[in-house]
């Protein structure tokens, strides 16, 4: 179960502070799952991450998401709704770790992409071939060994829809049509930055109910965060009216 007390949330949020985006995802993860090791997490499959993270967000901020994009075609500024709870049907945790693809007399194992994976390959050179060799398990043409770079263009497609069956929540894609020229627009949802963005402008808030009620009664940090959010708010409305 997800760790949603005040104090762990702005400790995940300071912590955020100095990280980059894949940091931070790391630290949102961390919250969603204290049942993992923190060693562990960067392993997870992708699509069980998106799974977890939305979890943690319907768990803090409800079922309903605002989301804003642009018409790829008009330029036009789109804002919808989307139900949280319907959207995570699609994110379903993968049910395994590794597919298996036979293509031509090739016999592959590769293993679902996870969060360190994508990380040590945007460092390379060649982002998609760093991707392909860290993630392949094995590949035998024939009953012979071969390496990552010397599976044919062909193979490597039949790999790439193997892991998008497996798990497709590892790349959330939206296709909204726009209201005013009527054409799609696609636009990949990252839930982590989604949710650090909710989390950031709820841990402000919080911290400027500290810093009130701490002047007005002289309570420290943690005996205000210990109060539910009914009666911080009720104690706040009391000081207003003072």
């Amino acid at each position: 179960m997800a760790n949603t007390g005040a104090a762990t949330l702005l400790a995940t949020w300071e912590a955020g502070l100095a990280e980059a985006p894949a940091g931070r995802a790391l630290l949102l993860h961390g919250t969603a799952r204290p049942d993992l090791d923190a060693a562990a997490l960067p392993a997870v499959p992708l699509g069980e991450r998106e799974h977890d993270l939305l979890a943690l967000r319907r768990a803090l901020f409800g079922e309903r998401m605002q989301v804003r994009l642009d018409c790829h075609a008009c330029g036009a500024d789109m804002e919808f709704e989307l139900d949280a709870g319907e959207f995570a049907q699609s994110l379903d945790r993968p049910g395994r770790t590794v597919v298996q693809v036979a293509e031509d007399g090739w016999e592959i194992v590769f293993r679902l992409p996870a969060a360190a994976d994508l990380t040590a390959a945007a460092r390379a050179a060649d982002p998609r071939a760093a991707l392909l060799a860290r993630c392949l398990v094995s590949a035998a043409h024939d009953g012979a060994p071969r390496a990552a770079d010397a599976l044919p263009a062909p193979v490597q497609r039949r790999i790439a829809e193997a892991v998008e069956a497996a798990d497709p929540g590892a790349d959330v894609t939206l296709s909204v049509g726009c209201p005013e020229c009527g054409a799609p627009t696609r636009a990949e949802l990252d839930i982590a930055s989604y949710l650090w963005t909710e989390l950031d402008a709820w841990a402000r808030d919080v911290l400027l109910d500290v810093h009130l009620l701490a002047t007005a009664y002289g309570w420290s940090e943690p005996e205000i965060l210990a109060l539910s959010p009914l009666r911080r708010r009720y104690y706040l409305e009391l000081c207003a009216d003072v």
